[in-house]
């Protein structure tokens, strides 16, 4: 048997193991223009990518001046479920560097803002869950979803690590401002919708899974 894992390594879901913003954030536009904002694609990016479910509705509710009802995202939810089991993939690369980092002796796990039900459906659909069954955290777990540090926190205190010895890997602003919050190092992934620039304050910035390994190895010496 190996020695025990020294690192962990914390992966957001969205928009890093699976390629669901791109899908999302066109939902996004069109559901918000039905309830009186017509948003752009680059706002959606800029305001909800990498924020919990509460979060968004609070802002949405900010934005417009009064309360959603209970059933708002109704239709949203449906269509969003049929797009994702018609076109959702894993984000490419992503699986053989899990692979990888395990062969190497890191832990992993996944801290997203989003329900567990749904990233059970996401890492499902995508073939990655069975990499990350029973290292899943969800910011319905703790008081304040990112850009707070409280869901990295309370997932490296799960898997017995501390801080200093965590590695995030994020897309959005919110990700690498939560990372930082918690004192942990930080990967930022440019290859999807997200602009490098709003990664700025992450460690390093990579556009290619394919160069995940290698980041965390840099970060790690």
């Amino acid at each position: 048997m190996g020695a025990s894992p020294t690192r962990l390594v914390v992966f957001d879901c969205d928009g890093v193991l699976v390629d669901s913003e791109r899908l999302a954030v066109e939902l996004d536009i069109r559901v918000l223009g039905k309830l009186g904002w017509e948003i752009t694609r680059e706002e959606v990016i800029e305001r909800f990518l990498g924020r919990s479910d509460a979060d968004v509705r609070a802002d949405i509710e900010t934005h417009l001046g009064r309360r959603l009802p209970g059933d708002w995202d109704e239709g949203w939810v449906d269509d969003y479920r049929r797009v994702l089991e018609e076109e959702l993939v894993a984000v490419p690369g992503v699986a053989g560097a899990v692979a990888e980092l395990t062969v190497r002796g890191y832990a992993t796990c996944v801290a997203s803002s989003g329900s567990h039900t749904k990233m059970e459906h996401t890492l499902a659909l995508t073939g990655l869950w069975t990499w990350f069954e029973g290292r899943i955290f969800s910011a319905t777990e703790v008081p304040h979803g990112k850009p707070a540090p409280d869901l990295f926190l309370h997932a490296a205190a799960t898997m017995g690590f501390e801080p200093s010895a965590c590695v995030v890997i994020e897309d959005s602003r919110y990700g690498v401002a939560a990372a930082r919050a918690a004192h942990m190092s930080v990967v930022g992934y440019a290859g999807g919708i997200t602009p490098p620039a709003h990664l700025a304050d992450a460690d390093t910035v990579i556009t290619d899974m394919s160069d995940l390994v290698s980041a965390i190895e840099r970060l790690s010496t």
